[in-house]
């Protein structure tokens, strides 16, 4: 599934390489040259992966990668450091920064976009093309097409997104501002009631097959997706 990736690297010719390499497997790509450029570009659009060079003037990697981690709204943003610096104790100390891989230089463009995938499996699970089943409900990424007990279900593209989301993060319970966040985007301003009535949109096109209990609401919190009774 397409990815917006962030490539934070001050070298233009690696920096070319890998924004290359990203769009040619259908990755849209944003570019910053410093951390600190790359601080203004995740304040106006939250990318969904971001790889970030060691090295750079300013602000290193390893501390804009400390504050990723340090904020609500990126805390969870995967990262993936690119650096030359191969010691096994610079390795930790990217990892112990917030990096959820490391990645040495020079590393071929396939290997770069296996890391992408990996990191977005484990941490933005809602970004790749798997299928996922929980108890009879299945979601097909590829087609956009959802089934319940093998009987296929009209859904709208929102509460495609909606429910793909949920099925991906289960059992936990997400705010309502999370949601906006996560299935409409950071940059789009709607109001939080919005998710209520995309919830009852749900809930009526999961009805037929009693999928509908899988999505609860958790009250004051928000709304979670389970397939244990509340």
């Amino acid at each position: 599934m397409p990815a917006n990736v962030l490539v934070v690297e001050d070298e233009p010719a690696i920096q070319e390489l890998i924004a290359a390499s990203l769009q040619h497997a259908g990755h849209r790509v944003l570019r910053a040259d410093s951390a600190e450029d790359a601080v203004s570009l995740v304040n106006e659009t939250l990318p969904d992966v971001v790889l970030l060079d060691w090295m750079l003037p300013g602000m290193s990697g390893i501390q804009y990668a400390r504050r990723l981690r340090n904020d609500e709204r990126t805390r969870d943003l995967p990262i993936i450091m690119l650096t030359a610096r191969s010691e096994e104790q610079d390795k930790v100390a990217g990892l112990e920064s917030g990096a959820d891989d490391y990645l040495t230089k020079p590393f071929s463009p396939r290997e770069l976009l296996a890391r992408i995938k990996a990191v977005l499996r484990r941490r933005a699970p809602q970004m790749t093309e798997d299928c996922v089943e929980v108890d009879g409900l299945r979601v097909d990424p590829v087609t956009h097409r959802v089934s319940g007990n093998g009987q296929p279900l009209d859904l709208g593209p929102t509460e495609f997104r909606l429910l793909h989301f949920f099925m991906t993060h289960p059992e936990r319970v997400h705010s309502r501002a999370l949601l906006l966040d996560q299935v409409w985007g950071d940059h789009i301003f709607v109001e939080e009631r919005t998710v209520d009535v995309h919830i009852r949109r749900l809930r009526a096109s999961l009805e037929a097959t009693g999928h509908d209990r899988l999505i609860q609401t958790v009250r004051g919190s928000g709304y979670r997706f389970s397939a244990q009774p509340e």
